[in-house]
């Protein structure tokens, strides 16, 4: 083989050379390696200067700003593109400038400032994620509002009426009063030390009494006390607690409270506070069945019974005295999720083979079975009964299966539980497992009001019958205070039959 063959650089005397301007392989080879240094060096600039990300979108995705630039005028003259560099490169000396101020303010920080600004950015983008399709309780749908007739207003005619009137709000009054100067923001005022307590029922979350009081605020035309409370709960009242909360009762007390509120101010920020909470405590329903948890975690979402509960049940009187809030929940915020919930525990109660009748006190939420065979009217079982009525009246008298719930089972308990002592006295009993306990808690001393308020609607005539019940069980609650002198919160009675 010829030397010359062997020798890159060295023109082949045999070969024809092509036209003066064609390149050999070696010579393609370098331009090739010069030109992917120069692309290489180009895009580095692009991904590592600041504010690459939108270099990139004028690049490569044509956005508005570079698309009115090349738009201007007739001509774009390199004049004008070298202004519009000049003003990139601006920029990205701005942004340099501003990141390096923002750092070292950053540094001089103390570590829980730091973290509280982390927080507070984390916030910011969860609110901004809301508003672009999240679910946000500030964009509830509108709603009408009409102030309830008759809510305030009004003087009583006769004067004995105007000073018993005059009389409760005086104590109300009071209490109020010694609540703001002794325990103000805590759940409870213990009366005797003149102490706040926060009951742990409620996990971390404050201010039970402000939220409970609302509506009797209101009612009692006490509007300046209403306006400090308003103002308490629009700044302080969070829901954002890692703590086990009752749902019963949390349901009761500050749903409850909160639309109250709501209907009789129409102050949005007690129906935007109820449907948060209302969210929170979706999770309890998670369950076989449907039937909620007792507990609930409202961080992590995670429920569970009372450790005392038979078999793991849920109670009734607590799964039973949803009802009313959740349904407005539903109306308030436009999702029909709340009332589904509570609708589902009258399909499952409904499925149940019930004993002579009646609903024993303990359900449990994975199997769907009663637990132990306990019936009371009393502690356990009482606001159950009570929601079923009310469910109706709030209805309208549209919710026929309410109504039929509650006087089936009053008739059952009537037929079961209702006797007369040898003195003459009327009482609900307790059942379990098939056998009496002739006894009546101060609880079930709700029940002459309850069956007062239904005696209207009683079917077959039995209007009149109900108001006598109504009337003997409150005769009994009254002399079981009268007879055992006990008038007192802490020195409640128990009726028991001789």
């Amino acid at each position: 083989m010829p030397v010359a063959t062997l020798l890159p650089f060295t023109a082949t005397p045999s070969r024809k050379s092509a036209s003066p301007t064609s390149f050999r392989l070696t010579e393609k080879f370098i331009l090739l390696l010069v030109f992917s240094a120069f692309i290489t060096l180009c895009f580095g600039a692009i991904f590592f200067l600041p504010d690459s990300s939108k270099l990139l979108s004028g690049v490569f995705f044509h956005s508005s700003a570079v698309e009115t630039n090349t738009r201007t005028g007739p001509d774009s003259s390199d004049s004008g593109s070298a202004g519009n560099d000049e003003r990139v490169l601006a920029k990205i000396r701005k942004d340099h400038e501003k990141a390096l101020i923002e750092a070292k303010d950053t540094l001089q920080k103390r570590p829980d400032e730091i973290k509280q600004d982390i927080s507070n950015d984390k916030e910011k983008v969860a609110k901004e994620s809301q508003g672009q399709g999240g679910k946000d309780v500030n964009t509830l749908p509108f709603i009408e509002y009409r102030r309830p007739v008759g809510a305030t207003g009004h003087e009583p005619l006769d004067p004995e009426t105007r000073d018993r009137r005059a009389k409760v709000k005086q104590m109300m009054k009071h209490a109020w009063d010694s609540y703001r100067r002794y325990a103000w923001g805590s759940n409870e005022l213990r009366p005797v030390s003149k102490q706040g307590h926060s009951s742990n029922l409620f996990g971390n979350i404050k201010g039970a009494t402000i939220v409970d009081a609302l509506d009797t605020l209101y009612i009692m035309e006490m509007f300046e006390d209403f306006d400090v409370a308003t103002d308490w709960v629009e700044k302080n009242l969070d829901f954002n607690v890692n703590a086990d909360v009752s749902v019963f009762e949390v349901n009761i007390r500050f749903v409850g409270g909160l639309l109250s509120a709501y209907y009789l101010s129409g102050k949005e920020v007690f129906r935007r506070k109820a449907v948060e909470l209302g969210e929170k405590l979706l999770p309890a329903f998670k369950t076989p069945t449907g039937i909620p948890w007792a507990l609930l975690n409202l961080k992590s979402g995670i429920g569970r019974n009372w450790p005392w509960a038979s078999g793991g049940s849920s109670i009734l009187a607590e799964y039973g005295t949803l009802h009313l809030e959740f349904m407005h929940l539903s109306k308030l915020s436009g999702n029909p999720e709340f009332a589904q919930k509570v609708m589902n525990i009258r399909k499952v109660l409904n499925r149940l083979d019930k004993p002579q009748g009646l609903y024993p006190n303990y359900l449990n939420p994975n199997s769907g079975q009663w637990g132990q065979h306990h019936v009371s009217v009393g502690g356990l079982g009482d606001s159950f009964y009570e929601y079923l009525l009310k469910a109706w009246l709030m209805s309208d008298k549209t919710d026929e299966e309410g109504k039929k719930m509650y006087y089936d089972a009053l008739q059952a308990i009537e037929t079961n539980l209702m006797r007369k002592s040898s003195g003459g006295l009327t009482y609900i009993a307790e059942w379990k497992g098939g056998l009496l306990e002739h006894k009546m808690g101060h609880l079930t001393c709700f029940a002459g009001g309850m069956i007062a308020l239904g005696a209207d609607g009683a079917p077959n005539d039995k209007t009149g019958h109900q108001m006598e019940q109504a009337a003997e069980i409150a005769r009994t609650c009254h002399e079981s205070y009268a007879r055992t002198g006990k008038h007192t919160p802490d020195g409640f009675p128990t009726f028991t039959a001789y």
